[in-house]
């Protein structure tokens, strides 16, 4: 199981009352300056991160000037609009005195949810992440409504950690993790230092209250774990107001951690293969032996396509002789595939008027 000084990929959720003085209403520019620093050392050692960051409507109603504690939603996404920029240009000042650049993905529920979409968002994230970017990551609040937003970080992080395939997620809020009850008015509050299983009297455990500038709570916080630790990715709740809060979590610093339940890889190939495949794919000798050895799909080794299918949709593989190889992830339609089968990967754009992908399954996102 991974922790902070050995994930492969850590996504780092940040809450708004961590980035944003409750007072001023502006950046705490001190800590930002202090956890860039930890993002720096945890890129040193050779992690990839992500950051889910708060704070833009925050900083947009402070430019605004809306104190009011309730913000109709017209001036919610106003003020996300004015403070995305602030947000964004925060962070690309913290991290570039590290050598870091800085990267800015807005999303909402149906970015995730769609699988045409969430597809988009994985490459983008995978693209990023392999030039060494720090991708940071918000909730489209400028164009969300009720129906199409998650409402709280917490979740945006643990979908964003499952689509990046992160092995550990951590949240930063200014609680030191979960208890028994509330320990603000529960004296007898007894913290827990691993959970295993997310149980019904854990849930039960979780409560709604937040500070005055953030939106979630430890439910929130639990459902996050729920979806992270299915998916196979560890979680950390983590106080995080003092400075340097990642150095002071691999100090030992008292955390809440959540097991996962499968290692995030196995758990990705068995989402996939559980899917009802909307084609078939037959592919040649070579392509056959390419999927053995771990490599994907390249349109140069497919020479047959059956059935209808769209971007993204679920597709079983299969060998000349009829030998079912596995299933996959298609990145092009079936028309497109059509198109492009015995092709070498250079001649898409030729083929199909366009720039597209090279590879027709990624080997990601199969499951053999």
């Amino acid at each position: 199981m991974a922790t902070l000084t050995d994930a492969r990929c850590v996504t780092v959720k940040i809450g708004s009352a961590l980035l944003v003085d409750r007072e001023t209403r502006g950046l705490r520019a001190g800590w930002l300056a202090a956890i860039a620093e930890d993002v720096a050392a945890l890129k040193a050692r050779g992690a990839e991160v992500i950051l889910v960051s708060s704070g833009s409507i925050a900083l947009g109603r402070q430019v605004l000037g809306l104190s009011e504690p309730d913000l109709p939603l017209e001036q919610s996404q106003a003020a996300a609009a004015v403070g995305q920029i602030r947000l964004a240009r925060a962070w690309e000042d913290a991290l570039a005195p590290h050598g870091l650049t800085a990267a800015q993905l807005l999303l909402t529920l149906e970015d995730t949810a769609d699988r045409r979409r969430y597809l988009n968002a994985r490459a983008t994230l995978a693209t990023l992440l392999s030039h060494g970017i720090v991708p940071i990551v918000n909730e489209n609040d400028t164009v969300a409504t009720d129906e199409i937003r998650y409402g709280d970080n917490d979740r945006l992080a643990a979908q964003i950690a499952v689509t990046a395939g992160s092995d550990l997620l951590v949240l930063l809020s200014d609680v030191d993790g979960l208890y028994t009850g509330n320990p603000a008015s529960d004296p007898a509050a007894q913290h827990l230092a691993v959970v295993d299983q997310i149980t019904p009297e854990i849930e039960a455990m979780a409560g709604d209250a937040g500070s005055g500038l953030s939106k979630g709570g430890m439910k929130t916080k639990v459902m996050a774990a729920k979806t992270a630790t299915a998916s196979g990715c560890a979680m950390l709740i983590a106080h995080g107001a003092a400075p340097h809060p990642l150095r002071r979590i691999m100090e030992g610093e008292r955390t809440t951690l959540f097991t996962p339940q499968l290692d995030p890889h196995a758990a990705r190939k068995r989402w996939i293969a559980a899917m009802k495949p909307q084609g078939t794919l037959v592919i040649d000798a070579g392509a056959s032996r390419a999927l053995a050895s771990g490599k994907s799909l390249l349109p140069a080794g497919l020479t047959q396509v059956e059935g209808g299918f769209g971007r993204g949709d679920p597709v079983t593989i299969r060998a000349q002789d009829g030998t079912g190889l596995g299933q996959g992830l298609t990145r092009y339609t079936a028309a497109e595939a059509r198109a492009i089968a015995g092709h070498q990967s250079a001649e898409i754009e030729t083929i199909l008027g366009y720039p597209g992908r090279a590879v027709l399954v990624h080997r990601d996102d199969m499951a053999l």
